[in-house]
C-alpha cells in the first residue's frame, strides 16, 4: 500500500482564543489537518499545531521522500523524513507537518489491520480515561461564569491558564485560583497553567516556588509551565522544591531534545504534543522514556479533533496516562467528527476501538472550517 497524495487543510473561522499576548483571532489558522491518500483507497487523518502556510511549504519539501512509501510502515517513514531534513531546523515547521503524517499514517494502518492505534502501540490498558476540561483563565470574579457551565456538562477535572495570570501580581493569582477552586469544589482535580511559553514572559523560578507554595493550599494537581520553556536547571530546582507536582514540554519536538529534560528530573509529568513533537511514534518513545525516569506522561495534543484522538489512543496504552486535555468550546474539536465526543455518566472518555484512531471526519464541517 503506497502513499499516493497528501492534502493539508487550515482550520479558520471559529480560532478559539489561546490566551497569548498577541492574542489568535477567529480566522487565524494555527491548526493544520492532514489528510494522506493511499493507492487502495485507504486515507488517514494527522494534525499539526502549524500554520497551513507553513505545512504547505513543507509538503513541498517532503513530498518527493514521501510519495510512493509504504503507508504501513509510519516509523520508518517518518524517521526517514526527519533524517533526511535535519538541516532545513529540526524541531520546526518541518517536523511539526511530520507530526500530521506519522499520526495519519498510523491511522491508515489501525485500519489496514481493523485495530485500534493503541493496541498497536502495544495494548490497551485501558477503555475509557479522564479528560480534563482546558480553559482560559479569566478576573476573579467572572471565574465562576467561565467554570460552571463545563462543571455542568460533566467534567471532573480542570485546567486553568495563560490570562492575567502571572501578569500582575501575586494577590491577583492567589485570587484567581481561589475563584475557580470555589467553582469547582474541592472534589474535582484543578491544575494551573502559567503559560509562560508566552512571548516575554516577565517572571523567573523564585517567582516559580512562591506560586507553587501558594497553589499547594489549593490543592492543585500540577503547576504546568512555570518557566520560560529552555530554564532547563530553573525547572530542575522548582521540581525538587515545589509542593505540588511540575509539568511542562509541550514546546519541545522529537526525543533527543526531551533526553536531557528527562534525565535531569526536570518534570514530574511531561506534556509532548503529538501535532508537534514527531507524531505518534515520537511520541511513544518519549513516553516510553519518561516511564524509565519515573515521569508520568499526560499528552498534550488537545487542539483538534484529530490530535485528541490520538491522545486517546495514545492514553490507552501506557498504564499511568490517566489523563488526557480536552479543550471546551472549540469546534475545531466537538464539530469535525461525524460522532462527537460525549462524557459518560462519571466524566470519562470513552477510548474509540474502531480501526485506525477510531474517528471518522464530517468533511462537510472540515470544508466549512478549511
Amino acid at each position: 500500500m503506497k502513499i499516493r497524495d497528501v492534502q493539508a487543510f487550515g482550520l479558520r473561522g471559529r480560532t478559539p482564543e489561546g490566551g497569548w499576548s498577541n492574542e489568535l483571532q477567529p480566522e487565524d489558522c494555527v491548526h493544520t489537518l492532514i489528510k494522506v491518500t493511499t493507492d487502495e483507497g485507504l486515507t488517514g487523518w494527522g494534525s499539526v499545531f502549524t500554520s497551513d502556510e507553513l505545512v504547505r511549504a513543507s509538503l513541498s519539501v517532503l513530498r518527493p521522500l514521501f510519495l510512493g512509501e509504504n503507508a504501513l510502515e509510519p516509523e520508518r517513514v517518518t524517521e526517514k523524513l526527519h533524517q533526511n531534513t535535519f538541516w532545513l531546523g529540526r524541531g520546526g515547521a518541518i517536523t511539526h507537518t511530520i507530526s500530521g503524517l506519522d499520526i495519519a499514517l498510523w491511522d491508515i494502518l489501525g485500519k489496514a489491520t481493523g485495530q485500534p492505534v493503541g493496541r498497536l502501540l502495544g495494548g490497551r490498558y485501558r477503555e475509557r480515561v479522564l479528560p480534563y476540561a482546558s480553559l482560559l483563565m479569566r478576573e476573579p470574579e467572572e471565574m465562576e461564569e467561565e467554570l460552571g457551565p463545563v462543571r455542568e456538562q460533566g467534567f471532573r477535572a480542570f485546567k486553568i491558564g495563560w490570562g492575567p495570570f502571572g501578569r500582575r501580581n501575586t494577590a491577583l493569582d492567589e485570587a484567581i485560583v481561589d475563584a475557580a477552586r470555589e467553582a469547582v469544589g474541592p472534589d474535582c482535580l484543578l491544575m494551573v497553567d502559567a503559560g509562560a511559553s508566552d512571548a516575554f514572559w516577565p517572571n523567573n523560578y523564585k517567582w516559580a516556588l512562591r506560586t507553587a507554595e501558594m497553589l499547594a493550599d489549593f490543592n492543585i494537581h500540577w503547576f504546568e509551565e512555570a518557566l520560560q520553556p529552555d530554564a532547563l536547571n530553573d525547572y530542575v530546582n522548582l521540581r525538587q522544591g515545589s509542593p505540588v507536582p511540575i509539568a511542562g514540554g509541550e514546546v519541545l519536538t522529537r526525543r533527543q531534545t526531551f533526553q536531557p529534560w528527562l534525565e535531569a528530573g526536570a518534570f514530574d509529568i511531561v506534556q509532548p504534543d503529538v501535532t508537534k513533537c514527531g507524531g505518534i511514534s515520537e511520541e511513544r518513545r518519549i513516553a516510553q522514556m519518561a516511564r524509565d525516569h519515573g515521569i508520568r506522561f499526560i499528552p498534550h495534543g488537545w487542539n483538534t479533533a484529530v490530535g485528541l484522538a490520538a491522545d486517546l489512543q495514545l492514553a490507552s496504552a501506557f498504564q499511568d496516562t490517566d489523563l488526557v486535555e480536552y479543550l471546551t468550546g472549540s469546534p475545531f474539536i466537538d464539530e469535525l467528527v461525524t460522532s462527537p465526543w460525549k462524557l459518560d455518566a462519571d466524566g470519562m472518555l470513552a477510548i474509540p476501538n474502531r480501526p485506525g484512531l477510531g474517528i471518522e471526519i464530517d468533511e462537510k464541517a472540515l470544508a466549512r472550517y478549511s
